[in-house]
């Protein structure tokens, strides 16, 4: 028994202090990082042609918690695959490097490539700052900056990544509920969203207004619209704006029974 209680008590100082290094690990991190919701699924890409300067700011990331990864240029960067999630790009504006800085960024706009670009520089002049930051850019910082400032910076890129992937996969279930609509259901759908009144819709497309009004609660049923606010917004994302795209060839005046 008493070589059992030894070891427990061993192992049980050993977990406590493996906790107190998490814990003190944990509490170095910047502060500027700890709102980052899920920011262990993040990843900052890194393009900075000074292996010294590309491993620093890698460690920086990764001791933040976020994923890192460096590329000595842009076209390496380009060709390269990405991980899922929300990410952004740290470019230093090196002006000797073919492929990098500004003309990163007009790659990625030529791709429509939405990923989010932070810019570092050694010294930049006031109209290169403009143009990057008109270009989209989330901040462009010249050096010597706080480790904050370019965490904070970063933090701004990926929010707007998170928010980017968001919208897309609300754009993506809206599209899914729309496959659920019958043909009539989402001609009535576009007519209501470009702002007709039931009976209007009624005489356009020759059914009765009872039925009108069927349809439209189907829609909102299918598309799960908490409103009819929320159908037409609904609506407008997915294009239907122009009724005569749903309704081209149907006959007018031609009554339908409820």
């Amino acid at each position: 028994m008493a070589w059992t209680f030894v070891l427990f008590f061993a192992v049980e100082r050993y977990v406590h202090r493996l906790s107190y290094t998490r814990l003190h690990i944990i509490m170095a991190l910047p502060t500027c990082m700890k709102g980052l919701p899920d920011s262990d699924t993040a990843t900052v890409y890194i393009v900075e042609s000074d292996l010294a300067g590309r491993s620093a700011l890698c460690a920086q990331f990764l001791a933040a918690g976020l994923r890192a990864r460096g590329f000595a240029c842009g076209a390496s960067f380009l060709a390269s695959e990405r991980a899922f999630g929300p990410a952004c790009l740290v470019v230093d504006v090196n002006f000797e490097a073919a492929g990098s800085g500004l003309a990163l960024q007009d790659a990625l706009a030529a791709t429509q490539d939405p990923i989010p670009v932070v810019f570092i520089a050694d010294d930049a002049d006031v109209a290169t700052s403009v143009q990057g930051m008109k270009a989209g850019a989330v901040d462009f910082l010249t050096k010597p900056f706080p480790d904050s400032v370019l965490l904070n910076a970063v933090g701004a890129a990926l929010a707007q990544d998170r928010l980017r992937l968001a919208r897309e996969k609300i754009s993506t279930t809206v599209a899914d509920r729309a496959q659920r609509l019958s043909p009539r259901e989402r001609e009535v759908m576009a007519l209501v969203a470009a702002g007709r009144m039931n009976k209007h819709i009624a005489d356009e497309l020759g059914i009765s207004e009872v039925t009108v009004k069927i349809h439209r609660g189907n829609a909102m049923r299918k598309m799960e619209a908490r409103s009819f606010a929320d159908l037409v917004i609904m609506a407008h994302k997915l294009g239907m704006t122009s009724p005569a795209l749903y309704h081209g060839g149907i006959g007018r005046h031609r009554r339908e029974t409820v």
